[in-house]
């Protein structure tokens, strides 16, 4: 890395200028440098994220070659020599960066001779005899590749269209960034400088008609090259059409996506053949004199549009991508009843209750017919009533009904639709089939069907249901420590739940899931090494364990979240810098090449407190959940210890713990021990990889101690833990390391898998034809009754 910060050096963001927005060109051996500069080594995980930052090497290599098409083309070749070296070597640590990085460098290269194009498509095509991941990223990229040969340009043209919401009647898809940061992280300097950066970003992004010279410019390149098209004449005339753009901008649209359609059969010729004849128009046009040779333009490729949220109690996501749903340009596609209407927009987010909880009905004073209203009264005016007021309407009307003081509520009737049951269980089934059939990380299977190890991936190879192809998008991009995941994985809970009830979004719109590890400066990210025997420092267990299996991550998505205090303390101490959307960038990378996910279960818990007059809660999480006797908590270490020397005697309350063990063999056992602790925690992310097992890990404060009856293992694991105090003490649960998440006064508790509301909603079902609770008979037998939450990575899990 280099004395001087890349962001120091203004760059031209998104220009087609013909010869002053074009970098000085780079030697080969230079980029070859760079390239070895970012690859991963095995030493990366020994070392604290700070130490190393191969994500900003990156972003700066990628930087160099943006402006100039002599440097892209360099960056294609050189990673090509690269990718056939590490096969012939075997080292395959290296193929998946080096992959990513050449598609990322192919997408935005003004012209591809076809003899590179083939090049790519035959090592892409050698990855498919290696083992998960690397033939599944290899299948995605060699469908792209194979595409993209025979209709260059076409990736550029559809993700540019997508991510700035072009209209696209050929291919009507769109995409959305939410950025959904955590307040006790991002507060005061680093939510100011991650807003900034996302806002820096929106400014420099170019306007509509920019984005469509931009698409017409680079699909005329990527078909003509430099010998039948002068970039710089084109660019300049396209920049001189002002309005008239739209119109040739619709017609290379039309004339890709024909292409597209026919496939191999037109093999690109009536393609090539109508780009030459647009560009002879444009060119024409401008009363200059067409050239059939010239240099290139770059057309670099805008960052995606992105919202930034700090996730307060108010954030809801199903309302978030609900009202980008709605003001989407396509959405007058999906027509909506106007029943269904008032059901959306009426219900708050405080009306989101489970559906076995109790419902109060609040009456009406009137008869329920609109004649009979007074002639002031207009039904869309009234506000409808929150969660609030409906519990103190319905203890009014307990206590004292009086029919005049009750007030009206919009409803409607939901009925249960067998179609929208149909639909969640084919949602289920395009998500998990692959689960099911063994598509993650090879482990042997236990008594339940699934693996033992943590699932990752979604390999089309094994997975018999297609999944249906959704016109948006959501980007959901979760950035903080270990409580935002669990504040995502409760959203996600309830979107699903949300859906169950009423389905609206869920065939709609696809959700994809990403992670940023960030923590306050006060508690770093711990390193693997580290968090190996000290795991409750580390507050980004999920991070690490990501940045454990995929070493791309490790290197670009990290190593990020060290950045971030660094620029924002650059920023406290110089203002006046100029700014380059560094954290938006490697955001925008992100989200276009992370598409392996790995499959993190969610914990569903049942919380029974002491008092009586107290109903249980459920409630889910995803990573950690401590449970604590508070009279305990201050005793000192050093007190503890010398009990435990002298007397053998633990301090503690007295438990009962009834679980199922989880083996290798999947030979379950039953066990129940009674113990006396202070405390336990409960982990759901394994320390290293030896232990990478999906089931929870149960930890006792206090080290075991061994009894005539039974023997308390050091480390419990199971994924059914029942915990209930013998004692007339309580103790104190906290979900996910969130203080905003306790439960205080706690009798006992519940874990167990959460089951996904789909699965449910065919449990029901089932139950109505008196077909037996616990059978599965159908397709259901089929579906995977667990709900993971999938994040997105590079290449999943690499072992």
């Amino acid at each position: 890395m280099t004395n001087r910060a890349p962001w120091d050096s203004s760059s031209s963001t998104c220009s087609m200028e013909p010869t002053a927005g074009c970098s000085p060109t780079v030697p080969e051996p230079e980029l070859y440098r760079s390239i070895q500069a970012v690859l991963p080594r095995d030493t990366d995980k020994q070392q604290p994220p700070d130490c190393f930052n191969k994500g900003m090497l990156r972003w700066t290599l990628h930087k160099k070659v943006q402006n100039n098409p002599g440097n892209s083309l360099s960056l294609v070749r050189v990673l090509i020599k690269e990718l056939e070296k590490a096969e012939r070597w075997d080292s395959r640590k290296c193929i998946i960066p080096l992959l990513h990085t050449l598609m990322y460098a192919i997408i935005q290269t003004a012209y591809i001779p076809d003899e590179l194009y083939k090049r790519v498509y035959d090592f892409c095509k050698r990855l498919l005899t290696f083992p998960h991941p690397y033939c599944t990223v290899g299948l995605s990229y060699t469908r792209q590749i194979k595409t993209e040969r025979s209709i260059p340009g076409l990736m550029y043209q559809r993700m540019l269209t997508a991510e700035q919401r072009l209209k696209n009647e050929p291919y009507p898809f769109q995409e959305r960034v939410f950025v959904l940061a955590d307040p006790e992280v991002f507060s005061g300097s680093l939510g100011q400088v991650l807003l900034g950066d996302i806002e820096t970003a929106g400014s420099a992004s170019l306007g509509y008609l920019d984005h469509m010279r931009s698409v017409v410019q680079h699909s005329i390149q990527a078909a003509l090259g430099a010998e039948q098209c002068h970039g710089q004449k084109l660019a300049q005339a396209l920049k001189d059409m002002g309005q008239d753009v739209e119109t040739y901008f619709q017609e290379v649209l039309a004339a890709l996506e024909q292409s597209a359609e026919e496939g191999s059969r037109g093999e690109g010729r009536a393609l090539k053949s109508r780009l030459q004849q647009l560009y002879s128009e444009i060119v024409g046009d401008a009363d200059l004199e067409p050239l059939s040779s010239g240099s290139l333009c770059d057309c670099p490729l805008p960052n995606p549009e992105m919202s930034f949220h700090l996730w307060t109690e108010d954030l809801d996501i199903w309302r978030e991508v609900a009202k980008w749903f709605r003001s989407s340009a396509m959405s007058e596609q999906f027509s909506l009843s106007q029943e269904q209407e008032d059901f959306e927009l009426g219900e708050s987010p405080n009306d989101l209750m489970p559906p076995d909880m109790t419902r109060f009905s609040v009456m009406s004073n009137d008869s329920g017919i609109e004649k009979d209203l007074p002639l002031n009264a207009d039904p869309s005016l009234l506000p409808p009533l929150d969660t609030a007021s409906m519990n103190a309407a319905w203890e009014q009307c307990r206590s004292e009904p009086d029919p005049l003081k009750l007030s009206r509520r919009g409803c409607i009737k939901v009925r249960p639709s067998v179609k929208n049951s149909m639909a969640l269980m084919q949602e289920t089934l395009e998500d998990h089939a692959s689960l099911a059939g063994g598509g993650g990380n090879g482990g042997r299977r236990g008594s339940s069907g699934a693996t033992l190890q943590r699932r990752a991936g979604s390999s089309a190879l094994q997975n018999s249901f297609p999944k249906q192809q959704r016109h948006f998008t959501a980007r959901i991009v979760a950035m903080g420590d270990d409580r935002v995941l669990g504040r995502l994985a409760k959203a996600y809970y309830l979107f699903r739940k949300r859906e169950a009830r009423r389905l609206f979004l869920t065939m709609k719109v696809n959700l994809q899931f990403y992670y940023i590890p960030v923590c306050t400066a006060t508690a770093p990210i711990s390193s693997v090494k580290e968090n190996l025997h000290q795991p409750m420092r580390n507050p980004c267990t999920l991070g690490s364990y990501l940045s454990m299996v995929d070493p791309w991550y490790n290197s670009n998505i990290r190593s990020l979240g060290c950045m971030i205090p660094k620029l924002a303390a650059m920023q406290q101490t110089n203002p006046g810098r100029p700014k380059d959307p560094f954290v938006s960038d490697v955001i925008s990378y992100y989200v276009r090449t992370g598409q392996q996910p790995v499959y993190f279960t969610i914990y569903f818990v049942k919380i029974t407190f002491n008092s009586m007059t107290k109903d249980p809660v459920e409630d889910v999480f995803l990573t950690h959940l401590q449970m604590e006797f508070p009279e305990f908590r201050h005793i000192s270490e050093s007190i503890r210890d010398k009990q435990k020397k002298n007397s053998g005697e633990v301090c503690g309350a007295v438990v009962s713990m009834n679980y199922r063990r989880v083996t290798l063999s999947g030979r379950d056992i039953d066990k129940g021990i009674s113990v006396r602790t202070s405390g336990a925690h409960i982990n759901a992310i394994p320390s290293n990889e030896a232990e990478d097992l999906n089931c929870l890990t149960l930890t006792l404060n206090e080290p075991p101690t061994k009894t005539k009856n039974n023997t308390v293992e050091s480390k419990i694991r199971s994924s059914n833990i029942k915990i209930r105090t013998l004692e007339s003490r309580s103790f104190t649960v906290t979900l996910d390391r969130d203080c905003r998440r306790t439960y205080r006064n706690v009798q006992s508790i519940e874990i167990s898998p959460c089951l996904d509301p789909g699965y449910c909603v065919q449990k029901t079902m089932r139950s109505k034809f008196k077909l037996g609770e616990d059978s599965d008979v159908g397709l259901s037998k089929y579906m995977n009754k667990g709900l993971p939450l999938p994040i997105n990575t590079f290449a999943g899990i690499i072992t």
